[in-house]
């Protein structure tokens, strides 16, 4: 199966460039390119893309509000894409609202050209971007400056103690072998668990998984 790839960036040569380097590898296709958010939104409808790197600073439209668009309730696409935000730094504050907004992770755009080629492919498969670790530490630096989400805790009413468990070991940045460890079940177990909480949450990934539990109150900073 072709994964097929919407690039959303104002640089020409950014996107040049990607497109080059991704359209070289077997079993990727890029579709179309962007330059402004608002061009984005509209091409997505159009191509309907299985993965789109979007860049988070364009003019017209920022990629934030474009994923929000994209990823809402009306929008006319054939499927859902998978949305990975690009960024110049590590840490960037528009990074947790790209998340929030339903992208699946982020990458920067200095990354090794197999980094961005393994992007891709993760997202594309149904997968969020960053390792557990990377996640909790990018979520802790937001979460404890900003106020919290206005997400009451009766959302995770339908999860059983079990699963509440899974998640709030998702939420301080566990993997599953970690996960299987802590709570002494197979790792195979722990996949079901975590399968079972985000179709319960109607949560995209794990990367928002550690969101709600963030903004639930279940997991603390530093916790």
């Amino acid at each position: 199966m072709t994964i097929s790839v919407l690039i959303a960036d104002d640089q020409a040569m950014v996107r040049a460039g990607f497109a080059a380097l991704l359209d070289a590898h077997e079993g990727i296709r890029v579709v179309g390119q962007a330059a402004t958010g608002a061009e984005a939104v509209t091409l997505a409808a159009r191509v309907d893309p299985d993965v789109i790197l979007m860049d988070v600073r364009m003019p017209e439209l920022d990629g934030i509000e474009a994923t929000r668009r994209i990823l809402g309730p009306n929008y006319p696409a054939a499927h859902v894409p998978r949305i990975l935000m690009l960024t110049t730094f590590d840490i960037d504050d528009y990074v947790y609202d790209a998340l929030e907004a339903g992208a699946s992770g982020f990458l920067l755009k200095d990354a090794l050209p197999e980094e961005l080629v393994h992007a891709v492919r993760v997202v594309a498969g149904g997968d969020a971007l960053l390792a557990p670790s990377v996640t909790r530490r990018m979520i802790e630096q937001f979460a404890g400056r900003r106020p919290r989400a206005p997400r009451s805790a009766t959302a995770l009413a339908e999860l059983t103690e079990r699963e509440r468990e899974v998640l709030v070991l998702i939420g301080r940045g566990r993997s599953n072998t970690e996960i299987a460890a802590d709570l002494f079940i197979a790792e195979q177990t722990v996949k079901t668990h975590v399968g079972k909480v985000l179709a319960k949450l109607s949560l995209r990934d794990r990367v928002h998984a550690v969101i709600l539990a963030y903004d639930t109150g279940l997991v603390e900073p530093s916790s």
